[in-house]
């Protein structure tokens, strides 16, 4: 391996937040995974959780999500209470994405996501369940101007995580270690073990 790859795996690992995440539940379509995995691993997320009772765990192809199948942790649960309470266990508040008018429901905007946060985004064609919406802390919408009331999933969560990115950054939180000195160096292995 050059000094340069090296280099370059060393500030990647420096970078991942450790305390920002994003739960799937039930996603359908594989390459919409593949995309949002993509996506996780370019705003430098360490794991996804996913959770799936209704539909099949995906199956994700290295070439289908640009190896970054490779470089993000995945975490599989078979009920979204389960998956909350891990979260939980780590103190993490938890957002369901969720399009109502429902008095407590939050513009994207308006969420501190420089916390140790979990995005919660649905099914493509039925949402999040009622549990994942219920369950969780807070219930936020993607502010939407246009006739058309959804998004793609995947571009969903990307308008989502590249927000909670602008506000790390401004919080200058890409440029401070999340891991301690022994996660670090763990993490550090894998990567170069890949």
């Amino acid at each position: 391996m050059t000094e340069k790859r090296l280099n370059k795996i060393k500030k990647v690992v420096k970078q991942r937040q450790k305390y920002l995440t994003i739960v799937l539940e039930n996603i359908h379509d594989p390459h919409n995974v593949s995309a949002i995995l993509r996506t996780s691993e370019a705003v430098g997320i360490d794991k996804v959780y996913l959770v799936y009772y209704i539909e099949p765990f995906p199956k994700i192809s290295v070439v289908s999500s640009g190896s970054a199948k490779k470089w993000v942790e995945l975490a599989k649960f078979n009920s979204i209470q389960e998956c909350y309470e891990e979260l939980r266990k780590h103190k993490f508040k938890i957002y369901s994405s969720f399009i109502s008018d429902i008095k407590d429901n939050s513009s994207l905007y308006e969420l501190d996501l420089t916390k140790r946060v979990a995005l919660v985004f649905g099914n493509e064609h039925r949402g999040l369940s009622e549990e994942a919406v219920k369950l969780a802390d807070k219930s936020f919408y993607i502010p939407m101007k246009g006739l058309i009331q959804s998004l793609n999933v995947s571009v969903s969560v990307a308008v989502c995580l590249y927000e909670a990115l602008r506000q790390r950054e401004l919080k200058g939180m890409y440029n401070k270690l999340q891991f301690t000195k022994a996660e670090f160096q763990e993490k550090l292995k894998k990567y170069l073990e890949k």
